[in-house]
């Protein structure tokens, strides 16, 4: 073992996959997007976790409104994904300057990413302030069954992304763990 200094020791544990927030200004009713890498699961029923802070164009919209879409973009998506995460929306409609499509949400008023592979439609429970995290819960979720790429993009956090790889199957080894629904019963 070497030592590893405590800056970097996020990178061992960076989640992903990337993800992209969708919002819309209570100001004005302009989409914005702006890209994610911390995120995380916080249970089997929809609830969810973001990092974020004032520093972010989206987050007045996001807490004023209460309400968001993450989207889930495909490893082909990678420049798009890093152009929308260096650029502001206080400046810049990014759908249209990176060619994303709006389409209407079900549930918020925030829009879905054409583009993505999932989008999932949520509000927000909690906003903690001090640490950044804004606890959603889901209300809706789509799948784009379309797209061609099905590989997501995990940051590292130091300007390099892995991809999914080989899928290993071990659910009924796991069944007893998992909740009811997420494959037949073998």
């Amino acid at each position: 073992m070497q030592p590893l200094p405590l800056n970097r020791a996020f990178t061992l544990l960076e989640p992903g996959p990337v993800t992209w927030v969708a919002t819309r200004s209570s100001q004005d009713g302009r989409a914005n997007v702006m890209t994610i890498t911390w995120t995380m699961v916080r249970d089997f029923e929809g609830g969810f976790v973001i990092a974020t802070g004032p520093w972010n164009h989206s987050w007045r919209a996001l807490t004023e409104t209460r309400a968001c879409v993450i989207a889930i973009p495909g490893a082909d998506l990678i420049d798009t994904v890093i152009g929308v995460g260096m650029t502001t929306g206080a400046e810049t409609d990014k759908f249209a300057r990176f060619g994303l499509t709006a389409l209407p949400a079900e549930t918020v008023a925030a829009p879905l990413i054409g583009e993505a592979l999932a989008n999932v439609e949520c509000r927000v429970e909690e906003v903690i302030e001090p640490h950044g995290l804004v606890l959603l819960r889901a209300e809706a979720a789509w799948t784009n069954p379309d797209r061609a790429e099905r590989r997501t993009l995990h940051a590292v956090g130091d300007g390099t992304f892995v991809t999914d790889g080989d899928r290993l199957d071990r659910h009924e080894a796991m069944a007893a763990k998992l909740p009811g629904g997420l494959w037949p019963a073998t």
